[in-house]
């Protein structure tokens, strides 16, 4: 199979040498080109077009917005935006992904040798996922192996009793990566004021997910807020799991509340959505409804399938409506999924299923 050719678009020096290394250290991808703007980029893609684009959210003589308009206008290529810490970047990066970016990273960060290697596995797996995303029928590459991974052990061991104090309160819980924010937002649209607590892992840089809750918070008729340690599961709202935090879902009694927590990648995430899925498997058991949308690998996979055991319902983002049907792909497979449904009718399933 060809490897994935990725232009990386960035005004750095060092950024563009540090992409290119880690993209080049996979062996399912070749560094087609690099530039210092969009006006040499577009210069090299009338030699060669790429399969995927790194692109610089802010550079000189033209912005990477900008830019990606003009490729989905006149000649869309999955592109991945890629951004700095700053919420001004977040914002200008949640734009993109509007326009049409497929996924959104963070810069790497030099000088770390554990935060380049999270980089690394973080960068690699959003270009393969744009890749794939191209042409859900015949994808550009086959599903990447994964490597050897962390498992939710490594935050929250699996519960050796399943005596629970009894609730009768509906939680849900949702884990989406690749096209996620804009599965989340129809999702969330759909849902009325007096919806059962909602808790999200999104698959998304530090920073951003403030800016995404707080963009979903303005057009959603649920109240959507990132998620702070501690916080309330309560009808009417939705937690989102900071960007590179675990988020677990913990009970005291009657009430939900979330625990934020570090700790190493999970199924090469953090937050990872099989530590929040499995913390419902023991907090919320059978008053748990689990929703696993599109996404890259297989996070969530192994979470899903513990909510099953403990009497959770659990439902999978069909392969039409998914961008990357990777994450709801798995758990189908392991037997995790209770029903696979189209995007456009998770929301209603889910209210019928919180009133019985």
């Amino acid at each position: 199979m060809d490897k994935i050719k990725v232009l990386i678009v960035d005004d750095s020096a060092i950024v563009r040498q540090t992409l290119a290394d880690i993209i080049s250290s996979d062996p399912q991808m070749t560094v087609m080109a690099v530039a210092a703007d969009p006006y040499i980029a577009a210069e090299k893609m009338r030699h060669e077009v790429p399969d995927v684009i790194t692109l610089d959210v802010e550079m000189p003589r033209m912005d990477g917005l900008t830019f990606l308009h003009r490729i989905m206008s006149q000649h869309p290529i999955p592109v991945v935006m890629c951004s700095s810490l700053g919420e001004s970047g977040s914002e200008t990066a949640l734009k993109a992904l509007e326009y049409g970016a497929i996924d959104v990273i963070q810069k790497p960060r030099l000088g770390m040798k554990q935060f380049l290697e999270e980089s690394r596995i973080r960068i690699c797996d959003a270009v393969k996922a744009a890749a794939l995303s191209r042409s859900k029928k015949k994808p550009a590459v086959p599903m990447h192996s994964v490597e050897p991974k962390l498992t939710a052990d490594v935050v929250l061991a699996k519960p050796t009793s399943k005596s629970m104090i009894e609730t009768t309160e509906k939680v849900v819980v949702v884990g989406a990566s690749t096209g996620g924010t804009e599965a989340l937002r129809v999702f969330l649209e759909a849902l009325p004021p007096d919806t059962p607590g909602i808790v999200i892992v999104q698959h998304m840089p530090e920073n951003f997910t403030a800016a995404f809750a707080k963009r979903l918070n303005s057009i959603c008729r649920v109240s959507i807020k990132e998620a702070a340690d501690n916080d309330t599961v309560i009808r009417g709202r939705a937690l989102i799991a900071p960007g590179n935090r675990h988020l677990l879902l913990k009970r005291s009694g009657a009430r939900y509340y979330v625990e934020i927590k570090d700790g190493p990648l999970v199924s090469r995430h953090r937050p990872s959505v099989d530590v929040l899925f499995r913390s419902t498997a023991r907090y919320a058991g059978k008053n748990a409804i689990g929703v696993i949308m599109t996404g890259m690998g297989d996070d969530g996979a192994r979470g899903m399938a513990e909510m099953k055991e403990a009497g959770a319902y659990t439902i999978a983002q069909d392969e039409a409506s998914c961008i990357v049907f990777g994450m709801p792909a798995e758990a189908i497979k392991r037997g995790a999924v209770d029903k696979v449904l189209a995007l456009g009718q998770i929301a209603s399933t889910v209210l019928r299923l919180s009133d019985t």
